[in-house]
């Protein structure tokens, strides 16, 4: 995967943070999004993040994820 690429949820993910439901658990798996960044390192140090892909939902909801929760579509 690469940035720009679309992406679908393929697993059952719970969020708490969706802005439709704050602060209530929220399954975003079936959401497809664009993948917007891959974090790899911050302040030009490499981190090694836990939840590296970042996706782009809709203009009020974003989400970190793992690399085997989500599939290109």
């Amino acid at each position: 995967m690469k940035i720009g690429d679309r992406v679908r949820v393929k697993e059952s993910v719970i969020v708490y943070h969706h802005p439709e439901n704050k602060k209530q658990a929220f399954d975003i798996k079936g959401m497809e999004g664009e993948l917007t960044a891959i974090i790899t390192e911050w302040e030009g140090r490499p981190v090694s993040a836990n939840f590296p892909y970042l996706v782009q939902f809709s203009k009020k909801f974003r989400a970190h994820l793992r690399e085997d929760e989500l599939e290109s579509i």
